[in-house]
């Protein structure tokens, strides 16, 4: 439970420090933060449910059966854009507007599955 809260307050404070980038111009930071907000979050309900969640192939996974147990049809459509924030870290692709949809995609992940949590 102890770790758990840790990532979902590491994904909290990504999810924000995210948004600070983006409003700075930072489009690799804040990509880089909106997928870290994301993992985070998964680490963070995987932990609780006894889920590995080691690396990203497994992040994907517990998605995947989260998508599945509790029956949000979105969820992994919206893990996936996370999942392109964090190519952008890398690439450098996405432009402002792009990168700030993703941010919200991002945001509205976060709020499926913060519920998931139990003391969230």
């Amino acid at each position: 439970m102890v770790v758990a809260n840790r990532y979902a307050a590491q994904s909290r404070i990504f999810l924000r420090q995210a948004y600070e980038e983006l409003e700075q111009g930072d489009l690799h930071q804040a990509s880089e933060k909106g997928w870290g907000a994301a993992a985070q979050i998964v680490k963070a309900v995987a932990e609780e449910q006894g889920l590995d969640h080691g690396g990203h192939v497994e992040l994907y996974a517990v998605v995947r059966h989260l998508r599945t147990e509790f029956g949000i049809d979105d969820l992994m459509a919206l893990f996936q854009t996370a999942g392109h924030l964090h190519f952008n870290f890398y690439e450098g692709v996405l432009d402002g507007d792009e990168v700030s949809d993703s941010l919200n995609r991002v945001s509205e992940f976060v709020d499926h599955m913060r519920p998931l949590l139990s003391g969230e």
